[in-house]
């Protein structure tokens, strides 16, 4: 039974099962966020509030620009206020004064505070103004404070911060404090003698606790006060938790647990008869720019003057919940339907898998387009937003290009195109082969060995042209001349000097004396040897006048025993197991210059082999579909080669493919972007199996981007903020995602240990850099060198030379080693962004590092081999 036959008796109804099976996975969805955002149940709070901390700037207001509310607006804010306490405290005299007439107005007692600082003019204008207001509005300004947090900045001594106490009480009634946290009371207890009563602020956040701790670490603190200071009324005159922003080591900022903290607090105050004010009223955009992130968000209220959390009930993170998990199950609905319904011929489990990573790329749009609005952002960072928002949509891209590939691969009922060796013909029907094996500087002896697999083919009717273009030396082509005059007619040889065109240019040379009778044109690389049966069983594909192409893969020997050799025997495996498969099943695989069978009449009909591209195979591989015909892959081993002698080498070659690969994709964009001959699956491989490399370029991009941002940070933190969580979980959930989809496939298909599978993961990641160059220069650059890979082992060198092909690796290494040593020093892991940010820098430096590895260990493999 054909696959698809398979998967039409497991559906009967397969509309139906893929709407049920998108419904699921959609409920499922919806499950998630309810479940993120279960409610919380702090005990109710109906009473009156003790009081809040006043900063009456509007969202867009900022006093270090001197941008300040009206009139009205600070008396809306206080009439607001007047629903929730009586009572509220201030900071400053010289902004905003106009508060104390109109809190008088209002009924409102105010603690009046003076803002002391650096600035000694300023502290006595400050401290005039605090003695006028509070002797004009006695009614409303029953205590004063001088002072907020100066000795925990060390704005001034502690002497001049108590004579100015002792001024404001010489010349007031109201009883007089200074405003400091608890530990600095502890610290200079000589200030108790010189204030009416202690000021003192308890931060539970600030501590690092978490929300569940926060309650007993305040009143313990407030305990200690109590103790130390048994005569002195204690007023706390900042308590809170923030709602968004950086979580400092176990306290986590967010609107339930700042619902849940204050509820519980106002409980556990009104209980033991404390005297408190909240910090603070309204959140404080401004404030950010200032102290950091999360200093913009301790309001009770945002800066839009909406009460963040209900004082009754239980609490929810995101009330909007419903409508964002909706939407995320909209967006992924018909998209879930179509994958479900289209691809039946998948297993329940594949099909299932997939719709789930439909929704969740769905879900991480939703949330990643919504989440900016918890925030207080500027302009800047909304650009900065529209700016990365597409990369994220990039990033969720290619990884359902790949979880297409891992779906396809593990959950196929069965390949629906699939072919194997055939029984041989017999003479009398064998096609006329000509093989085509171009050369430039290849080592004779090495040539003489695939001559020799060539001359034992099983096979009657073919030919080989050797085609040596450009090699100089006489000691290095003669000899295969005369090796080929040796085994007879079969062989000829030719050197071309000078030859333009680079292989492509000697293959066409070939095409030009290939024998008139030949149907077939088989091409070779220089080191392989072939199985005595390629030709034989293989062959009879092209009976069919559809096929024009049968491709085997590329495959090695002789590695077995040499580190390198065999780490990158691995990583080519990979793409020949896996890779080829997927893009076989819709007719789209790329053609590779070696182990590949050509009809020669499409070959020529189509323009033969292209010079303008330095991966010529590639090209001709998309001629062919574009012309309507079919290509065949045979996942037999036919022939083996050589893997490159060393890093550079390996380097060299991918770098290549990357460079050329950009130059087909340029030169083919109308075929691959608009409706024509090439099918959609075609047009769907030939642009998203570049991705990854685009993955790799812009992983250059945004590691030299990180760099100088943490640079940044380090050296001037106030300009240079720490990265949202925002951008930082898309990127690590990719990192992860796309590793374990490659080690799987890899387990699932590829005949190797884990031993090697690693290692061959190791060679792979080390060839990022160099593909990143060729796809960057590929896009900017029309032409480039065509490099021979070598195979043949090149003398050795220092162990320092070890490192020359890898050089700009290893400097992006240190680069990264040295952000992420200064991050660790200057941040600390206390900020989980921070430790995030650690975490993607040394995600970065992997690459790179897997360079240095690689070249070293080829390194060593070539001593040993010498």
């Amino acid at each position: 039974m054909s696959a698809t036959a398979a998967a039409t008796h497991h559906s009967r109804h397969p509309l139906l099962a893929a709407i049920l099976l998108a419904l699921i996975v959609a409920a499922m969805n919806i499950g998630l966020w309810w479940w993120s955002n279960l409610p919380h149940g702090p005990g109710d709070w109906k009473g009156p509030i003790g009081g809040f901390a006043l900063s009456a700037f509007q969202r867009y207001q900022n006093p270090l620009k001197n941008d300040f509310p009206s009139e009205e607006e600070i008396e809306g804010d206080l009439k607001l206020i007047s629903k929730y306490t009586s009572r509220v405290r201030t900071y400053s005299m010289l902004q905003n004064s106009q508060v104390y007439r109109l809190a008088e107005r209002d009924g409102l007692d105010v603690m009046a505070g003076a803002w002391i600082d650096r600035r000694l003019d300023n502290n006595e204008l400050e401290l005039e103004a605090l003695i006028a207001q509070a002797r004009r509005y006695p009614n409303s300004i029953s205590r004063v404070i001088v002072g907020n947090e100066v000795l925990f900045r060390n704005d001034i001594s502690p002497e001049q911060l108590m004579a100015y106490a002792d001024r404001t009480r010489a010349a007031l009634k109201q009883p007089v404090s200074i405003a400091e946290p608890w530990h600095i009371w502890a610290k200079y207890p000589e200030l108790a003698d010189h204030v009416d009563f202690i000021t003192v602020h308890l931060f539970p956040y600030w501590n690092g606790r978490p929300q569940r701790e926060g309650i007993a670490d305040a009143l313990g603190n407030y305990r200690y006060l109590q103790q130390l200071f048994p005569n002195k009324h204690i007023v706390i005159g900042e308590i809170g938790w923030p709602s968004n922003g950086d979580r400092f080591q176990y306290a986590e900022p967010s609107v339930s647990n700042e619902a849940i903290f204050l509820r519980d607090w106002f409980n556990a105050a009104k209980k033991q008869n404390i005297d408190y004010y909240v910090m603070e009223a309204f959140d404080q955009p401004w404030k950010e720019k200032l102290s950091g992130r999360t200093e913009a968000y301790w309001g009770m209220f945002n800066a839009d003057r909406q009460l963040k959390f209900p004082f009754t009930g239980p609490v929810t993170e995101d009330t909007a919940w419903p409508w964002k998990a909706l939407a995320a199950s909209l967006l992924a609905l018909l998209p879930m339907i179509w994958f479900a319904r289209r691809y039946t011929r998948f297993k329940l489990m594949g099909r299932f898998f997939f719709a789930a990573l439909i929704q969740l790329a769905c879900g991480l749009i939703v949330w990643s387009a919504t989440l900016p609005f918890n925030f207080y952002l500027s302009w800047i960072d909304w650009t900065m937003l529209a700016l990365l928002f597409p990369a994220q949509v990039a990033i969720l891209a290619i990884l359902l290009i790949n979880g297409f590939e891992f779906t396809e691969v593990l959950w196929r009922r069965g390949w629906v195109r699939q072919a194997g060796m055939l029984r041989p013909d017999p003479p009398a029907k064998q096609p006329f082969v000509s093989i085509h094996l171009a050369c430039y500087n290849e080592p004779p002896e090495m040539v003489i060995v695939t001559l020799d697999s060539l001359a034992a083919l099983q096979y009657e009717n073919y030919e080989v042209l050797v085609i040596d273009n450009n090699t100089k030396d006489p000691a290095i082509w003669k000899p295969v001349q005369e090796y080929c005059e040796k085994l007879g007619s079969r062989f000829r040889f030719f050197h071309l000097e000078p030859w333009p065109g680079f292989k492509a240019g000697a293959l066409n040379f070939g095409l030009q004396e290939t024998d008139p009778s030949a149907d077939v044109v088989a091409v070779i690389d220089a080191d392989y040897e072939v199985r005595a049966d390629w030709l034989a069983t293989l062959t009879g594909h092209f009976h069919d006048p559809k096929v024009a192409v049968v491709q085997c893969p590329q495959a090695h020997r002789d590695f077995e025993h040499n580190r390198f050799r065999r780490m990158t025997a691995w990583e080519y495996d990979g793409f020949f197991r896996i890779g080829m498969h997927h893009r076989n099943e819709r007719n789209a695989i790329i053609q590779h210059g070696t182990m590949t069978m050509v009809r020669r009449s499409a070959l020529e009909g189509t323009g033969g082999w292209s010079e303008w591209t330095i991966c010529e195979d590639a090209e001709l591989g998309l001629r062919l579909m574009h012309a309507g015909y079919e290509l065949v892959y045979v996942d037999e081993l036919m022939g083996k080669g050589l893997t490159p002698a060393d890093f550079k080498a390996y380097k060299s070659q991918r770098y290549r493919w990357a460079f050329g690969a950009m130059q087909i994709l340029k030169g083919r964009w109308d075929w691959m972007t608009k409706k024509g001959p090439l099918s959609a699956g075609q047009r769907f491989h030939f642009l998203t199996g570049w991705f990854s490399w685009f993955a790799d370029a812009l992983h250059l991009i945004f590691t030299l981007m990180a760099i100088f941002w943490t640079a940044g940070m380090v050296a001037a933190p106030s300009l240079f903020t720490l990265p949202m969580q925002l951008f930082l979980i898309p990127v690590i959930g990719f990192f992860f995602a796309k590793a374990i989809f490659g080690i799987v496939l890899y387990r699932a298909r590829v005949p190797c240990s884990w031993y090697d599978t690693l290692m061959a993961s190791l060679a792979s990641m080390g060839l990022s850099h160099a593909i990143a160059r060729g796809i960057l220069h590929g896009l900017t650059r029309e032409k480039t060198s065509f490099v021979v890979t070598a195979k043949s082992r090149r003398l050795g060198g220092s162990n320092f030379a070890a490192f020359a092909p890898v050089r700009e690796e290893l400097l992006m290494a240190c680069a990264l080693a040295l952000c992420v040593i200064g991050m660790a020093m200057n941040y600390g892991t206390q900020y989980i962004e921070g430790t995030l940010w650690m975490f993607i820098l040394s995600a970065q430096a992997i690459p790179y590092l897997s360079a240095v590895i690689g070249a070293w260990i080829a390194h060593k493999a070539g001593d040993k081999a010498g």
